[in-house]
């Protein structure tokens, strides 16, 4: 019975995101399938909101919000907006599903769901300030100067202390089609080693969340990037 009501689930998921660009469905699948199957298929108000899963709709799993995110496996975790994830102060639960690119389809390979409390996510921030982020975070939204002047001042910062001496690495996103964001990661090695240190990071045949198995690869074709 259990098998059949994650199997409703899932084609639930599949069947409510079929508009969805094939090459980034397979994140919008993931997060689809972690809401229907353990969250009671919590919908978020706003995709803007802090949390995907706020506290209210976990019921289940220690009552705390929670993040599904999905990364290439092996590569850095993207974790959002640099500002907004140093604001964090209550514990969360990060939902990570690791892929793999097979042909035309992603295969989960991959899957934790670690809890962080408030001490390890500043200890992972190390000597950056508030302050800190809010100077880098103005140098790139300064569009005054040329975006490759712009660039190369960011990163000089980014590869400077504080910054280098945190686990947590601040990216700034400057391209000359108007883009300009600070965002922040996790490398693969670090996310295992400091969220989730049990954890077997080996890719996996059947990987599981909560006992329960992904239900299949997602139908989504390579990414083909731009030039900036």
């Amino acid at each position: 019975m259990k098998r059949a009501l994650f199997s409703l689930a899932w084609l639930l998921a599949m069947g409510a995101l079929v508009s969805a660009q094939e090459v980034q469905r397979h994140g919008l699948v993931f997060e689809q399938w972690v809401r229907a199957t353990f969250f009671d298929g919590y919908k978020p108000a706003s995709y803007t909101q802090r949390w995907d899963i706020p506290a209210t709709a976990n019921k289940a799993h220690g009552g705390i919000p929670v993040n599904p995110k999905t990364s290439k496996y092996g590569t850095p975790v993207d974790l959002g907006d640099a500002l907004r994830q140093y604001e964090i102060d209550e514990p969360f639960m990060l939902i990570i599903g690791f892929w793999s690119q097979d042909g035309d389809v992603k295969r989960l390979v991959n899957i934790i769901a670690p809890e962080i409390s408030p001490a390890l996510w500043r200890k992972l921030w190390g000597p950056v300030t508030y302050a800190d982020l809010l100077r880098l975070d103005a140098l790139i939204k300064d569009t005054g100067p040329a975006v490759g002047e712009t660039r190369q001042r960011a990163l000089k910062i980014k590869n400077s202390p504080p910054f280098t001496k945190a686990i947590i690495q601040v990216n700034p996103k400057i391209d000359t089609r108007g883009q300009r964001r600070l965002q922040c990661s996790l490398r693969f090695t670090d996310v295992f080693k400091h969220l989730a240190p049990g954890a077997d990071p080996k890719p996996q045949e059947h990987p599981t969340l909560f006992g329960v198995e992904f239900p299949g690869p997602i139908a989504s074709r390579p990414r083909a990037f731009n030039q900036p």
